[in-house]
């Protein structure tokens, strides 16, 4: 990713009032298995982290 990639990424995720480091890890590990037709949840102003 470029650097304007994840500076757009982490201001999104201040805009949700989402902590950007655990969006990443949470969303980075979940991604490969994420069904595409869901993929909008794991948009910063949709995405509920998982339970540990």
């Amino acid at each position: 990713m470029t650097g304007a990639v994840l500076r757009s990424l982490i201001e999104s995720c201040r805009q949700a009032k989402v902590d950007p480091y655990a969006y990443l890890c949470d969303v980075l590990g979940r991604i490969a298995d994420f069904p595409i037709q869901r993929i909008a949840e794991l948009l910063p102003m949709n995405w509920k982290p998982t339970m540990a």
